[in-house]
């Protein structure tokens, strides 16, 4: 099984949604995450089933199809991350990790989640992602995505908003999933440790597994 999102133009949607589906993908959402991007981009998200190989050929070919580079370009190594990463953690409550200048979180959710029947990990896109990026003098500017059930949505939106963060896009990113899923994708800039508490109030309406 292969499932992602394959971020696109406007322009790119069409001729790569045409390739996937000629090989039998199904295509599960297309839709933003963020707002007020300097390029307007799509998230297309995908599923597909079979041998691993001519499944990860059909991906690049529908890629190539697209700007998108398709070797990783060489970048120098990313500077310290100006954050206190120690007093996010303790205040989110889960440990982080540093990748290309960004700390990021991975929250799972306590239930068994599947898509068609299978269990679905949430290192295969069901866990929630907040992100840190830097922006100076302590501050941080956030994204990610909420996983939520339905009646999560609307208590974690308003406890976002209460806090200064906007929720940028709510939507599905899997059609067969149980329990159904929702996903919340939200961005601010602002103090790091004021969003870290604005982030946690978040998760303390949302059934995450802790401890992991």
């Amino acid at each position: 099984m292969v499932m992602g999102d394959l971020v696109l133009t406007d322009e790119e949607i069409s001729p790569v949604m045409k390739r996937l589906i000629d090989d039998g993908f199904d295509i599960t959402a297309i839709h933003n995450h963020l707002l007020r991007t300097s390029v307007p981009v799509f998230y297309m998200h995908i599923s597909g089933y079979g041998d691993p190989v001519k499944l990860a050929q059909t991906v690049h070919a529908a890629l190539a199809l697209s700007k998108t580079p398709m070797s990783q370009p060489a970048t120098p190594p990313p500077a310290p991350l100006d954050l206190d990463t120690a007093a996010i953690e303790k205040t989110l409550g889960f440990k982080g990790t540093a990748n290309a200048g960004v700390y990021q979180f991975s929250v799972p959710r306590a239930e068994v989640i599947s898509e068609g029947g299978m269990a679905i990990p949430p290192s295969m896109g069901t866990a929630i992602a907040i992100n840190f990026q830097p922006t100076g003098s302590g501050k941080a500017a956030v994204t990610g995505d909420f996983v939520l059930l339905g009646s999560e949505v609307n208590p974690i939106l308003k406890v976002l908003r209460h806090h200064g963060i906007e929720v940028t896009a709510l939507h599905s990113h899997m059609i067969e999933d149980s329990p159904h899923l929702f996903f919340m994708h939200f961005w601010a800039d602002d103090d790091a440790q004021k969003l870290a508490q604005g982030l946690r109030a978040a998760l303390d309406l949302a059934n995450v597994r802790h401890g992991s």
